[in-house]
């Protein structure tokens, strides 16, 4: 979901803060590392493998205790229905990933990831990257962060080349390429390459955090698509 945005860095704006200086990026952080530590792989050496590979890259992250790049906090339409996700998170199974994003959430920067977007997706999608080469928690190898939908939000069909991606439900009921319903803490794993559409319930928003692996080359610029009509007219057929 990760898009590239000129920010300037912490020398640029005179903050020099590390993630052991921030105790609530700690603290989100530590919630993404539960997710995937002590969750279930469902039997799936896929997704075993690549829990694995973001604990194990998100620990070394926080073991070298990275540098906090201070952003320009920016909204989008959907942030709207930010509150509401959350207090969604709160009632439920991902109550603590909940409250800690809640402490963060005036420190979000909101994004597209697209140079061009349809303007009813622009009302009713936006991602906010954590941890990643676009900060705020630098890392090169790992990208961290959460997705919002609106209720009843249609996301594209779209894929990631080099990219492995998975989906962990903090709120609300979603659906990807129709094929089941999740629920809050439930995890959809994406291969490089797997073409995927998400949509929502039609009542509440949908918060979903994410993780991406791959090259670090590819996570710094992931050159973002989506795929075009006709295209996925002709997959179906």
């Amino acid at each position: 979901m990760s898009g590239i945005s000129n920010s300037p860095s912490s020398t640029q704006a005179g903050f020099s803060n590390r993630l052991t200086d921030c105790p609530n990026w700690v603290y989100l952080l530590r919630e993404f590392d539960a997710l995937y530590r002590y969750g279930s792989a469902g039997g799936s050496p896929l997704i075993r493998g690549h829990r694995k590979r973001v604990r194990d890259r998100l620990s070394a992250a926080m073991a070298i205790n990275p540098e906090i790049i201070k952003r320009d906090c920016e909204m989008k339409p959907v942030v709207a229905h930010l509150p509401r996700a959350l207090d969604l998170g709160e009632r439920g199974a991902m109550q603590g990933m909940a409250r800690a994003l809640r402490e963060v959430k005036d420190n979000l920067v909101w994004e597209y990831g697209y140079e061009r977007i349809s303007k009813a997706l622009s009302q009713k999608y936006a991602y906010c990257e954590i941890l990643g080469p676009q900060g705020p928690v630098q890392c090169e190898n790992l990208i961290l962060g959460f997705v919002l939908f609106a209720p009843d939000t249609t996301y594209p069909q779209h894929s990631h080349k080099e990219i492995e991606e998975s989906y962990i439900s903090v709120a609300g009921a979603w659906s990807e390429n129709n094929s089941a319903v999740f629920s809050p803490g439930s995890l959809i794993l994406n291969r490089p390459g797997d073409e995927h559409r998400i949509t929502t319930g039609d009542r509440d928003p949908c918060l979903l955090a994410y993780a991406w692996t791959g090259p670090e080359v590819r996570l710094a610029r992931p050159d973002m698509r989506l795929t075009s009509a006709r295209k996925t007219k002709n997959a179906a057929k």
